[in-house]
């Protein structure tokens, strides 16, 4: 049970993907121009990380070595599919807003580096328990980016207005924002996870 936790906090602190690995980064500056935006991307993403981590951790030992990216794409690529068909029946408006970003998932080099790195080494518990550790990091950084986004630029979090639009600064809505804000959040993350360093 220790070793479960130890995985799921290195998803989510220890090797961020958003502000540790800097991994999977045209969805993390593409979609975040809201929290919410930032929270669907990332629970997709979670979604399709840790139910192909524990399938390829299942399939390890049947693929063979030299097929196993196109394998470990096929299983990735039918993951996306079922949550952009989820997405268009139950939340249509989030998938409009996602658009195109979320097939896209099938080539974020988030997912394809844990299937290569973990998910094809390990049981499939922990794969499994890896891939959520890893999707959760990565919501926590697409949510914290779009929230801080949303906030100077729009004076809104989640849709409600708290702001009058003179204090808005249309920088942090557009794409130039969306940098400034991913390094200022960067370092403050990493200020305070190397300080316990």
């Amino acid at each position: 049970m220790s070793n479960l936790i130890k995985i799921l906090k290195n998803g989510i602190i220890d090797e961020n993907p958003t502000f540790v690995q800097v991994i999977g980064m045209c969805p993390t500056l593409a979609v975040t121009s809201s929290a919410i935006n930032g929270i669907g991307m990332g629970l997709s993403t979670a979604v399709v990380l840790s139910c192909s981590n524990l399938a390829i951790s299942l399939l390890r030992k049947i693929v063979p070595d030299k097929i196993r990216i196109p394998c470990f794409v096929v299983v990735i690529a039918t993951f996306v599919t079922i949550v952009q068909m989820m997405l268009k029946a139950y939340m249509p408006a989030l998938d409009a807003a996602l658009g195109l970003y979320i097939p896209l998932i099938v080539v974020n080099c988030l997912i394809l580096a844990r299937a290569e790195a973990y998910a094809c080494k390990n049981k499939p518990v922990d794969s499994f328990v890896d891939g959520i550790g890893m999707g959760l990091g990565f919501t926590l950084g697409l949510t914290a980016l779009g929230a801080v986004r949303e906030i100077l630029g729009a004076g809104s979090i989640f849709g409600f207005v708290f702001l009058p639009a003179q204090f808005n600064t249309l920088l942090f809505i557009l794409p130039p924002g969306a940098f400034l804000t991913l390094g200022f959040l960067m370092a403050i993350f990493n200020k305070v996870t190397k300080k316990k360093a």
